[in-house]
């Protein structure tokens, strides 16, 4: 039996989110400085730049991380690689390299605690099941329900990848469970779309995330290259049709 102390009860820890077996947990203030770095690190506290951690409590299912995510594990938690052969091995090779995630993702599971590497990014849970497969920006993911499907998928035309600045293949997740993200900024700066049979254009790389029904495409932000040339704006990134987006205020 393992008893955990100063963690649920710490005062300069705050839970500032929960779904399901995971807590993102929030340290108020950095208290491991010395008097060299003391007033940069307060100041960063109070711009809501804080060090944060993923806890994910087990109770016999099984969490999907980024490799090299976990910080410690209390309790009778085993962790092994979330390969199913050779195969599939060599396919999740082939994927990191076109999508700069890790290629093998190890997989937690079974009664306890597991704990992530402390970040300074901000934490995202989502459902992944309202998102009817969910294509996240290259290295927003950080862990997910083993539930959840993970595909590379391509870009439906090249224009997205060569003009777009955004590549040609994206992580995508889909089924059931909550996906774990890290954001460049926080979930209150974050703007949200629901398409239906209509567009968003985005004059940049600002998408984080959207639904996999969205055609993505890179098109001139008027009806000629003459009028995108006049409204300074040239190409746009297009996604077009029914679902969700996520974006950010920043590239």
């Amino acid at each position: 039996m393992i008893t955990c102390k100063n963690l649920y009860e710490n005062k300069n820890i705050e839970i500032v989110e929960a779904k399901g077996g995971i807590k993102v947990l929030e340290y108020k203030k950095d208290l491991s400085v010395d008097t060299t770095n003391a007033m940069a690190s307060y100041f960063a506290s109070k711009m809501n730049v804080r060090k944060r951690q993923v806890l994910i409590e087990l109770n016999g299912n099984a969490y999907t991380i980024s490799a090299g995510a976990m910080q410690w594990t209390s309790g009778a938690v085993t962790m092994g690689a979330d390969v199913k052969g050779f195969g599939d091995l060599l396919g999740k090779a082939l994927s990191s390299k076109v999508t700069k995630e890790s290629a093998i993702k190890p997989k937690y599971q079974g009664n306890g605690l597991l704990m992530l590497e402390p970040t300074y990014k901000h934490i995202l849970l989502e459902d992944v099941s309202q998102w009817g497969g969910m294509v996240l920006d290259d290295g927003l993911f950080l862990a997910c329900e083993s539930t959840v499907q993970q595909k590379v998928v391509a870009r439906s035309n090249l224009s997205s990848a060569l003009l777009g600045n955004e590549g040609l293949f994206n992580l995508c997740l889909s089924g059931q469970g909550v996906a774990v993200l890290e954001s460049p900024v926080p979930r209150d700066e974050l703007i949200e779309f629901e398409l239906e049979n209509d567009e968003v254009r985005i004059d940049g790389n600002f998408a984080i995330a959207w639904s996999k029904s969205l055609d993505f495409r890179v098109e001139k932000s008027g009806k000629s290259l003459l009028g995108s040339a006049v409204s300074g704006e040239g190409l746009v990134n297009v996604y077009r049709g029914t679902g969700k987006m996520l974006m950010a205020p920043i590239a």
